[in-house]
């Protein structure tokens, strides 16, 4: 009940779809939300902080994918790094690491890799207190004196 609320608002944001019938070779960028049914051999990766992927139980991704968010019901053979959530179908199956902040894996979903927890997302740059003067440069200066 809950997870068809969600999944009505998720499916609204798709801007692109690449359908059952189209084999994609290269990598894919794109921002919004970008829906496979099809298969692409190339690397996915989406730009601002709530884009989604969608890949339904025909779809299939042989690459890298880099997403905010991603509802995988379909295959992809590679890894699959998601800085927010990864949902995970039934029909899900992952041939890599699946790199995430949040999960959900429904019975019968397969991954054959290594899943690896990542915390929140750094929003400010880690600054040191002092700055750090290689060592090389100070030899490189007294040498040319």
């Amino acid at each position: 009940m809950w997870g068809h609320k969600r999944n009505k608002a998720k499916a609204a944001r798709i801007g692109t779809w690449i359908g059952q019938e189209t084999e994609l070779a290269g990598d894919i960028r794109f921002t919004g939300g970008l829906h496979v049914e099809g298969s692409v051999t190339g690397n996915v990766v989406a730009e601002g902080a709530d884009a989604l992927l969608m890949i339904n139980e025909h779809g299939r991704i042989e690459g890298e994918v880099r997403v905010p968010n991603i509802v995988l019901n379909g295959t992809v053979i590679g890894d699959v790094h998601a800085d927010e959530h990864v949902e995970l179908g039934a029909s899900a199956r992952v041939t890599g690491n699946v790199f995430y902040h949040l999960i959900e894996m429904a019975m019968g979903a397969e991954v054959n890799g290594n899943l690896v927890h990542r915390g929140q997302r750094e929003t400010q740059p880690v600054r040191l207190e002092k700055p750090v003067k290689p060592a090389t440069a100070d030899l490189a200066s007294s040498e040319n004196s």
